[in-house]
């Protein structure tokens, strides 16, 4: 590797000119390498490559100007304290869990309002006194190690729970005996992308190989692992129960029913969600044998009625259907359809008190239906409104559940379900510290680029002036089969409260519609998904809400991935962006931790003709010199070892060298925090405080 000139790190220099509030920014100037890749007779070059190395002297001294810049110009903001001021009056009040029933006791997380994580409480009934369970503000003094899981044993008697340090997809498990609140002494290591599930005294689970200590949060994760743990025993001496040692690429996620019938085997390959299945009778003791053994569509095992498997597919039924297989009779032939396709798509099923519940999508909000075990329908679940609900779990033979109901409008509320009466009551109300009342949420159906009809969430005061000056902030994500959904955005308020609008677009990619929306915007046909993004802006811009001058673009992992592609294509739509966490380099993406796995979904470079549609669309390599982008703030974290934070570095140091207008192009790096799961509310705070500060500032707007 030759470098092309000495390494120069200048921190930033901030010139504030008070007559029009701009800051002039000068930013680092990085050292630049010769590195070039021929792709397919395509040469391409990395200038940054260096930066992948996030241990050397070099990035960790980028890392640091680059914090410089960032946290100098957001010093710069005078309202930023009073957006933190005002974000941390919102956070403070009661949140809890929907309570788990586990024989005679109920537990729920709590965090009475600021604590940096929740706490875990169990009562004996519904009107008990609750005690504290297992507080994970006693795992660090910072808050970084966060409760990551947790799995009860059938007969009541134990927990497992995972941890996660610093965000890391990094697990380590241990147990506890429920009864008198003891930790017990087993400890798992180098578990990731895995449950716990207990079958006697023991429980399965997923991990690694240990990896080398420099490259834990960079190297590629293969060759994954099933294992059984028994109380009590060192993990050196869990029982391997399956492995593929000729292919790295295989997962397994393993569960045993509720009645310890059967060990499921979920077997995967890749995010396409496409996986096999096996099993293990572990009544009769015989060895694991296959029920799924085409990789073609998406099965999940509900449950079991007696012999055979309750099972959720999309094979040959793009919106979901339920089946019932007979394990030892697994033939396609002898599938019998339960719950046939609909014109909406499930969301997710679950079989408790003898009947199935199945959450449908209709225009991606929540419907429940309840049915026989034979698959006749037996009612509707009425819910508050047109919302999100999640929930509606437990055991096949409970009589009571409890679910979770939020819309944009409508804080997350929990309510108490009878499962033979269908009826609800309120739980637990949440005590938020302010009214929605005097705000409205409508949705829209945007006309796509190739005619598709794009749903769109807007929130805003009610009697917004739609003068086309509101600052909007528009989110969405775009793919791996995930639903936009509404619910309540503690963190939108500020903007909200201060004359703003929030729209959430649900984008192909998403299963909002199904299997064939989402296929509708991956790989040749991702461009979909940034012309459905861009159609919503535009939406938002020619019906007033907003201009290009106060239009903000939010989105996160492969939503950042979308943030960038699309201030790539159309720079002159937004004045803000914020690409967090994001897939930038569609080149190299497979060659980092589990990026592999997002190849169904993306494609690879390996391939020549994938290579091409990738390249064409691809973040990094689509900024142009000469350029005038969005004020633009890139987010990422030292310990995400979902997206590699590299794909961040490098494209922030090349799009500040590309930038051409006063717009700053900054990047915000955190520590010990990894993808976004498990971190702290004070980091939580303090980053949509300096977010947020951001995009006021460059809209020429100041709040409150």
């Amino acid at each position: 590797m030759k470098t092309t000139k000495s390494l120069i790190l200048i921190a930033g220099v901030f010139l504030l000119t008070f007559c029009t509030k701009k800051i002039k920014v000068e930013y680092p100037v990085a050292e630049t390498v010769d590195t070039v890749t021929n792709y397919h007779g395509t040469e391409v070059a990395d200038p940054y490559r260096w930066m992948e190395d996030l241990n050397s002297e070099m990035t960790q001294n980028w890392i640091t100007e680059q914090n410089k810049l960032t946290n100098g110009y957001l010093e710069h903001i005078d309202f930023q304290d009073k957006l933190k001021e005002r974000l941390t009056e919102l956070w403070d009040y009661e949140k809890y869990s929907a309570p788990s029933k586990q024989g005679k006791y109920y537990f729920f997380s709590k965090n009475d309002g600021l604590q940096e994580q929740s706490v875990v409480y169990y009562q004996e009934g519904l009107d008990g006194e609750p005690s504290v369970f297992l507080d994970p503000n006693t795992f660090s003094d910072d808050g970084s190690i966060s409760l990551a899981g947790m799995s009860y044993s059938k007969d009541h008697k134990y927990v497992a729970y995972a941890i996660s340090k610093g965000g890391s997809d990094w697990r380590e498990i241990y147990t506890m005996e429920i009864e008198g609140n003891k930790k017990l002494d087993d400890k798992i290591e180098w578990a990731k992308f895995t449950g716990m599930s207990w079958y006697k005294d023991g429980f399965y689970y997923s991990r690694y190989d240990e990896p080398n200590e420099e490259n834990k949060l960079k190297s590629v994760n293969e060759y994954q692992k099933l294992y059984y743990h028994k109380l009590g025993t060192p993990q050196s001496e869990d029982r391997l129960v399956m492995e593929n040692p000729d292919n790295p690429k295989q997962g397994y996620w393993g569960w045993a029913t509720d009645d310890e019938r059967f060990l499921i085997i979920n077997i995967w390959e890749g995010s396409s969600n496409y996986n096999l299945l096996s099993y293990k009778d572990l009544k009769n003791g015989r060895g694991i044998r296959p029920i799924v053994t085409q990789s073609e569509a998406r099965y999940s095992v509900i449950d079991n009625v007696g012999d055979k498997l309750l099972i959720q597919t999309d094979f040959e039924a793009p919106n979901g259907k339920v089946i019932l297989i007979d394990p030892a009779k697994p033939a396609k032939s002898n599938w019998e359809e339960v719950i046939p396709e609909s014109e909406n798509p499930i969301d997710g099923v679950s079989f408790v008190g003898g009947k199935l519940f199945v959450v449908y999508l209709k225009d991606a909000n929540s419907q429940v239906v309840a049915f026989d075990q034979n698959g006749s329908k037996l009612f509707d679940v009425e819910l508050p409104g047109i919302g999100t609900v999640s929930g509606f779990g437990g055991n096949k033979n409970d009589k009571e559940l409890f679910y979770s109901y939020t819309s944009f409008t409508y804080p997350s509320t929990i309510f108490k379900y009878d499962v033979e009466k269908n009826e609800s009551e309120l739980f637990r109300k949440s005590n938020v510290k302010f009214d929605m009342g005097g705000y409205e949420t409508k949705q829209v159906f945007v006309e796509s680029n190739d005619g598709t009809k794009i749903p769109l969430f807007i929130t805003h005061k009610k009697g917004l002036e739609l003068d086309g000056n509101n600052p909007t902030l528009l989110y969405a994500y775009g793919g791996f089969n995930i639903a936009m959904q509404p619910s309540f955005r503690l963190t939108t308020i500020p903007i909200l409260e201060n004359g703003g609008v929030y729209a959430m677009a649900c984008l192909r990619g998403g299963s909002e519609y199904g299997e064939d929306w989402h296929k509708a915007g991956m790989l040749e046909k991702k461009q979909n998904v940034f012309d459905d993004f861009i159609s919503c802006a535009e939406y938002l811009v020619d019906e007033k809400y907003t201009s290009p001058e106060k239009l903000a673009a939010q989105g996160g992992s492969n939503g950042g991935l979308l943030v960038g592609a699309v201030i790539n294509q159309r720079p002159d739509l937004f004045k803000v962006a914020f690409p967090a966490v994001g897939v930038m380099d569609m080149l190299r993406f497979h060659k980092f931790t589990i990026g592999w796995a997002w190849v169904p979904e993306y494609g690879s470079s390996d391939d020549p003709n994938q290579f091409e549609f990738l390249y064409k669309y691809s973040p990094l390599h689509n900024i142009k010199k000469g350029t005038c982008y969005p004020a633009t703030m890139v987010t990422t974290a030292d310990h995400d070892d979902r997206v590699f934070p590299a794909h961040s570095f490098k494209y922030a140091q090349t799009l500040q060298d590309a930038q051409s207008c006063d717009n700053p192009t900054l990047i915000r790096i955190e520590t010990k925090v990894g993808h976004g799961a498990g971190t702290s509310t004070s980091k939580t705070i303090d980053l949509y405080s300096d977010m947020w500060a951001f995009m006021f500032f460059n809209m020429g707007v100041s709040p409150y």
